[in-house]
């Protein structure tokens, strides 16, 4: 799962990186409201969490451009906590409101059920045959038996299973386990599925030659 953080205060800003990418999120970064509208625009994001008092273009202004072209989840993250806010916020396009000071737990928490939401995956947990995914705990069993997967087989897991009985390309694939930063050569894909049929079933997932992967069942 990708998410984008566009977050002008330098320390917030490493500190949600940090905690979202050690729960198994790939992050970009935008530190101001243009860059953020732009990244959001131009990438598919599973959610970003926007500040609202942002240089150059505020968070208000980027949730009204982006509902024009993307229906991306947006959890809004700002000081100002006045009803008239949070009502401004979430009729503007916002998903999901979270004012500062926050606890990170919680922040993780909302941003799970926002890609539930979004998904339509309304129960954090997803069973495929004898296959179990904790969306909430980011664990997978089978038949009933923790199967310990890296945080980027996880994330192939995850996804593809969201878009269970849909051909999931290859290059989507890419863009949603990697980050911006992240320079790994795109076969990689290929080693991370060839692990997971390994360790959860060689029919687990799909190949669709010239396609992509698919979850079935």
């Amino acid at each position: 799962m990708r998410m984008l953080v566009i977050e002008d205060e330098p320390e917030l800003q490493r500190v949600l990186s940090q905690a979202l990418r050690e729960d198994g999120y790939a992050v970009d970064q935008a530190t101001d409201g243009e860059a953020g509208l732009l990244k959001a625009t131009l990438t598919e994001y599973d959610g970003i969490i926007l500040d609202l008092m942002l240089p150059k273009m505020d968070g208000w202004e980027v949730i009204q451009h982006l509902r024009r072209k993307k229906k991306t989840p947006v959890l809004v993250l700002t000081a100002r906590d006045s009803v008239s806010d949070r009502v401004r916020g979430l009729d503007r396009g916002a998903d999901d409101y979270l004012t500062k000071p926050f606890a990170i737990v919680e922040l993780l928490a909302r941003v799970r059920a926002l890609i539930r939401r979004s998904s339509n995956q309304p129960s954090p947990t997803i069973g495929i045959g004898e296959v179990a995914i904790d969306t909430g705990a980011k664990k997978v069993s089978l038949k009933g038996i923790e199967v310990v997967l890296t945080a980027r087989e996880y994330s192939i897991v995850e996804l593809l299973a969201r878009h269970r009985g849909e051909v999931v390309p290859r290059q989507r694939i890419y863009e949603h386990i990697f980050d911006e930063n992240d320079d790994t050569l795109s076969n990689l894909v290929e080693v991370h599925v060839s692990n997971v049929r390994k360790k959860l079933g060689k029919d687990f997932i799909q190949t669709r030659r010239g396609l992509g992967y698919s979850i079935d069942g």
